[in-house]
């Protein structure tokens, strides 16, 4: 379960969840001399509780599920989100009707009231949610990328090995004597002007890749590099992972947060940090 695929509009649906449940506690009715019970009296209301509520919870449950399930997967020939869809336009059209036919010597209560703002906002999101702009973003905003250095790259000048701020050696020098405490430190003895003793300059790493940051649009499994067939890791929408080495156009090896590494065979769509 990745929290980073989730859009605006899902946390729109939990909201509306939310509410939808704090008025089911509510007076669906009320009258000037006191308040009546709220939808789970069955016996004073017979079809609110599930034909409203139930029916909204449900539709919420199966519209956020919808996201953390592969698109092949349905239910009866449908997917999850088309049966969260059609079940919250069907709790709206309930709560509507609960409104419409209040008795005349009742008022509506805080219950019903809320019950059909939220099944409206519950419906609206499940049918238009994914052409509204500010809906389709994602609900949490996904981390930047850190730089990564090409392969070959050369340290950071001031950054030798042991000491913060340590200068590097060049490689191939000779390395400068440690004088004693207090003492003068000893001059180095001059490099010799034989070609023999010159070291040969270490040789730059094979091909032009530079590893970088991406993402996929779909989930999409990773093989392991021996070419088995069973896959090691599932890329998830909305997570970053590292592509380390490129077999051809449309092949990639990456990594993943913990470490893996493996083959993606699709690269398709995919968006680079």
């Amino acid at each position: 379960m990745n929290i980073r695929s989730l859009t605006r509009g899902d946390g729109v649906v939990i909201g509306a969840a939310a509410l939808l449940f704090i008025a089911s506690f509510l007076d669906f009715y009320s009258t000037t001399g006191g308040d009546l019970p709220s939808a789970w009296d069955t016996d004073a209301y017979r079809l609110v509780l599930p034909s409203v509520f139930l029916l909204g919870f449900i539709a919420a449950g199966l519209l956020i599920a919808g996201r953390f399930q592969p698109e092949t997967r349905k239910v009866l020939g449908l997917p999850m989100a088309a049966w969260g869809t059609v079940l919250a336009v069907s709790a709206a059209w309930s709560a509507l009707w609960a409104l419409i036919t209040c008795p005349s010597t009742i008022d509506l209560g805080a219950g019903a009231i809320l019950a059909f703002l939220a099944t409206l906002a519950l419906a609206g999101v499940a049918v238009a949610g994914a052409k509204v702009p500010a809906l389709a973003g994602q609900l949490v905003p996904e981390p930047k990328p850190a730089a990564v250095p090409p392969y070959g790259g050369q340290p950071q000048p001031g950054a030798g090995y042991g000491y913060p701020g340590g200068q590097q050696q060049p490689y191939g020098s000779t390395p400068q004597p440690v004088p004693p405490y207090g003492g003068t430190p000893t001059p180095a003895p001059a490099p010799q002007d034989n070609a023999q003793h010159t070291p040969a300059p270490a040789p730059a790493p094979a091909g032009d890749f530079t590893p970088f940051w991406f993402a996929v649009p779909v989930a999409r499994p990773l093989f392991p590099e021996d070419g088995s067939p069973t896959p090691i890791a599932e890329l998830a929408p909305g997570t970053w992972y590292l592509a380390v080495e490129q077999r051809d156009a449309a092949t990639l090896i990456a990594q993943t947060q913990d470490g893996r590494r493996g083959v993606l065979n699709d690269t398709s769509g995919i968006q680079r940090g």
